[in-house]
């Protein structure tokens, strides 16, 4: 898996690509946390776009940055989910969160 983070005052834009597996998500989570606690962003988005595969601890990645968020005052967003990832979030529950999550082929990526 490869990420970039993106930083600006307001917002943190964490770029995923490849496989998001339990051997990945330990390094993301600790990169993109320390990024949250160090800038205290309005928006944390978390781009799924060019993402292959996802397994249950990319959940727990979402999770767990929802949750640090909340704990910040910041919200989270997720852009460019594909069909079988918004399928796998459905089923985890995650749209009856307060999470900026649209469905393929409607999000518009604005944000908020």
């Amino acid at each position: 898996m490869k990420y970039m983070l993106e930083t600006t005052r307001d917002e943190i834009r964490v770029f995923l690509s490849g496989e998001l597996d339990h051997h990945a998500s330990r390094p993301l989570r600790e990169q993109v946390d320390k990024a949250v606690e160090r800038g205290k962003p309005r928006l944390l988005r978390l781009d799924f776009a060019d993402l292959t595969f996802m397994d249950s601890s990319g959940i727990g990645l979402i999770m767990g940055r929802y949750r640090l968020m909340k704990i910040t005052g910041g919200k989270l967003l997720l852009t460019g989910v594909t069909d079988r990832i918004f399928q796998m979030m459905r089923m985890a529950g995650l749209e009856k969160l307060d999470i900026g999550l649209s469905p393929p082929g409607g999000d518009s990526g604005t944000g908020c």
